[in-house]
């Protein structure tokens, strides 16, 4: 799939990644079951009926989206004719895509499908993310973050919004591992201006934000009020592009109560236009300290 990119220069930033987590690995080992099975010949109900499954079963094991189990996928193997060191090396692919992320500790206030989420952010070589609202999760301090998700949580007691906090904080750590993913973020003119949490935490933020423009990996783009109305009038979106191969773009798309997560092409292709022309209409990278530290005089 190729990245036309916006008319200015990409930022340069480490290509390397760790190695995959256990999200990542269930697509890639579901993408290798796929492949297998269609070379045996065998249809997703004929599989199904292999492991005590039925198709749909099949199918979300094939797209990554539940976990394995590994009597399930040694009966696959089998009738897929799978033996030797390629067998051993699925079965351990299994193992590995089983095992839970450092975010499961915060199951208690942690929905199931954004654990997903989180999976894929971590396996991220790239994250380009468009916000309309609110300061990127990434980039927010412990404050911001705090009254963003009281907004959220109204009714949640002191415990639960720390325990969010937390989570949240931990998600930063994202941008200091070896080897970060480049997250470019495009944000409208309002998320600087609108004062979440109150002027003295607005003003920490914003500081804060400043700070991080000078990252490498970190490249934070504004779209102004002078720039009318632009090609994102859909709403905020987040697009996940990883090293791995075989692992397809996924737009993500958050909602109140869920989320969406895109994979087909052709969606996903539409999205990327959308965040090129963003990065087309927002002030240049360079621009953004400037326009920060404007928002910090008048504010």
């Amino acid at each position: 799939m190729t990245f036309a990119g916006p008319a200015q220069p990409e930022p340069e930033y480490n290509r390397k990644t760790p190695a995959s987590g256990p999200t990542v690995l269930r697509i890639v080992l579901g993408g290798q079951l796929r492949r297998l099975r269609e070379e045996a010949g065998l249809s997703r109900a004929q599989a199904g009926d292999l492991i005590r499954g039925s198709e749909s079963k099949i199918s979300r094991l094939e797209l990554g989206k539940v976990s394995f189990k590994a009597r399930d996928v040694a009966d696959l193997l089998d009738a897929y004719g799978v033996t030797g060191e390629r067998r051993q090396t699925l079965l351990e692919l299994v193992e590995q895509a089983n095992r839970p992320g450092w975010w499961h500790q915060y199951g208690d206030v942690l929905p199931q499908w954004f654990e997903t989420y989180l999976g894929l952010e971590q396996d991220a070589a790239r994250i380009r993310e468009y916000q309309l609202q609110f300061v990127p999760a990434l980039l927010q301090t412990a404050d911001y973050a705090r009254a963003a998700i009281r907004l959220g949580h109204p009714s949640a007691d002191e415990r639960e919004l720390q325990r969010r906090v937390e989570l949240r904080m931990r998600r930063r750590e994202l941008l200091t591992r070896p080897a970060p993913p480049h997250l470019w973020v495009v944000m409208d003119e309002a998320v600087l201006v609108r004062p979440v949490g109150g002027r003295a935490v607005m003003r920490a933020q914003l500081r804060h934000l400043a700070e991080i423009c000078s990252m490498p990996t970190v490249t934070v783009q504004v779209v102004p009020f002078s720039a009318g109305g632009h090609a994102a009038a859909g709403g905020a979106f987040t697009l996940l592009r990883f090293a791995e191969p075989g692992v397809p773009d996924i737009v993500y798309l958050e909602q109140l109560t869920g989320a969406l997560y895109i994979d087909k092409p052709a969606e996903v292709e539409r999205y990327q236009k959308v965040m090129d022309r963003l990065c087309v209409d927002a002030e240049p990278d360079r621009r953004t300290p400037d326009i920060i530290a404007d928002v910090l005089r008048r504010m």
